[in-house]
C-alpha cells in the first residue's frame, strides 16, 4: 500500500473513533443503565370470580367466600338465593393482578394474572367475570373480564393422577381496560432524576460527564451512588421526549465493585471480573472412611456336638486425598484464580469453602456475598 493511502487510512481511523467513542471502547447504554424517575409501573389487584369450570373450582364448603361472593354477585342481578343449598363447582375465586404501564391513556388494554385462591383444581376454560382492579391508593384504574388461558393441565383416575405446569395460574392476554389516568406531566418539568439500577459512584459519575460532553454545559450531577439529578437546558423545554431519546443512546462504560456470590443451597458462584487475590497458599484433601462387612459360616466337624455360628468379619479402610499444596500469586486476575482452584480438582461445593477461607485471611479483595 502506498504511504499516501496508509496515511490516509490511519486518518480516517483516527476520525471515526474521535466521532464514535464506543468504537474504540464498548458500553452500556444509559438507557440500559438508568431509570426516569416518575416513569414507572403500578400494580393494580383485583377479587373476581371465574365461572365455567366443568367441576374444578371451589368446594363451596371449603371456601365460605366463594359461596359468598356468588350470593352477592346474583343478589345484584336480581336473583335471591339466600339460604339456598348451592352445590355447582364450576365457580372459583380468584385474585387478580396486573401491571398498569407508564402514560397508559383511558381504554388502553393491558394483560392480567388470574390466580386461584381456594381449593380449585384448575381455571381450564373458565371465564372472568368484570372484576375492578385498584391501585395501592384504593382507587379503580382498570376493569377486568374475559376467557383464562391455561398453560398448565390435570388428568387424573382412580388410582392415579397427572400435573402439569400450574393449572389454577391463568392469564389473560389484553384481559382490562384502563378507566383512570395516572397524571404525569413529563414535558412540564424542568429538572429530572436518574435512579441507577446498580448503584455506583464511578458509574454514576461517567453517567453524568457524557451527559454534559453531550449538551455542552454541566446540566448533569451525581448526588449520590445511585441518583443523578438532570437540569432540563432551555432549548428542551417543553420537548423533555427529545432530550431523553438523544441521551438515552450514550455510551458509557459501568463500573462496579469487586463482589462473589454464593449460593451453597445450589453451589453455584459467580465472580466478578475485578476480583484479586493476594499470594496464599490452599490445600484441600477428604478423609474417606470405608467399612465393609463379609461375614462367614463355621461349620462344627462331623458326628460333633458343636453349633452352626456366623463368625462377623469386618474390614475397615481409611483414605486420604493426598492433594497438594497450591500457591495462588499476588494479584492475580478471575480467571487464573478459576484455572487455579480448578487444577486442585475442586467440587463448586468445595471451592465454596476454600473461597470464604480466603477472604477470612483477608486475602481477597472483594465482597463476599452468600444468598
Amino acid at each position: 500500500m502506498p504511504i499516501k493511502s496508509l496515511i490516509l487510512a490511519v486518518a480516517a481511523l483516527i476520525t471515526a473513533l474521535a466521532v464514535d467513542p464506543g468504537a474504540a471502547l464498548a458500553g452500556s447504554r444509559i438507557k440500559d443503565l438508568t431509570d426516569i424517575e416518575g416513569i414507572r409501573d403500578n400494580q393494580l389487584i383485583g377479587y373476581g370470580l371465574v365461572v365455567g369450570l366443568n367441576n374444578t373450582g371451589d368446594g363451596l364448603n371449603n371456601s365460605p367466600f366463594t359461596k359468598q361472593s356468588l350470593q352477592a354477585m346474583l343478589e345484584r342481578l336480581g336473583v335471591n338465593i339466600r339460604g339456598a343449598q348451592l352445590r355447582t363447582g364450576n365457580v372459583a375465586a380468584v385474585m387478580v393482578t396486573a401491571n398498569l404501564p407508564a402514560f397508559s391513556t383511558q381504554g388502553t388494554r393491558i394483560d392480567v394474572v388470574v390466580s386461584a385462591l381456594g381449593d380449585a383444581k384448575s381455571l381450564q376454560g373458565g371465564t372472568l367475570l368484570v372484576t375492578p382492579l385498584l391501585g395501592a391508593d384504593g382507587n379503580v384504574y382498570a376493569v377486568g373480564q374475559g376467557t383464562v388461558a391455561v398453560a398448565g393441565f390435570q388428568a387424573e383416575g382412580d388410582a392415579a393422577k397427572i400435573i402439569r405446569g400450574v393449572p389454577t395460574v391463568g392469564r389473560i392476554s389484553n384481559g382490562a381496560v384502563v378507566e383512570r389516568e395516572i397524571d404525569f406531566a413529563l414535558n412540564r418539568m424542568t429538572s429530572l432524576r436518574l435512579a441507577l439500577r446498580n448503584p455506583d459512584l464511578t458509574t454514576a459519575k461517567r453517567i453524568a460527564g457524557a451527559i454534559n460532553d453531550f449538551i455542552g454545559a454541566a446540566a448533569a450531577e451525581p448526588i449520590d451512588r445511585a441518583t443523578i439529578t438532570l437540569s432540563v437546558p432551555p432549548k428542551y423545554h417543553g420537548n423533555i421526549v427529545a432530550l431523553l431519546t438523544e441521551i438515552e443512546p450514550l455510551q458509557v462504560e459501568p463500573d462496579q465493585p469487586a463482589k462473589v456470590v454464593i449460593d451453597e443451597r445450589s453451589g453455584i458462584i459467580v465472580m466478578g471480573r475485578d476480583v484479586r487475590v493476594s499470594t496464599v497458599a490452599v490445600a484441600q484433601g477428604n478423609l474417606t472412611v470405608s467399612i465393609s462387612e463379609s461375614p462367614t459360616v463355621s461349620q462344627p466337624a462331623p458326628f460333633s456336638r458343636g453349633q452352626t455360628r456366623t463368625v462377623p468379619r469386618t474390614r475397615v479402610t481409611v483414605q486420604e486425598d493426598g492433594r497438594r499444596l497450591g500457591l495462588v500469586n499476588e494479584g492475580i486476575s478471575l480467571k487464573e484464580l478459576v484455572d487455579g482452584l480448578n487444577a486442585l480438582g475442586v467440587s463448586p461445593r468445595d471451592l465454596i469453602s476454600i473461597l470464604q477461607a480466603i477472604k477470612a485471611s483477608g486475602a481477597i479483595q472483594a465482597e463476599i456475598e452468600v444468598m
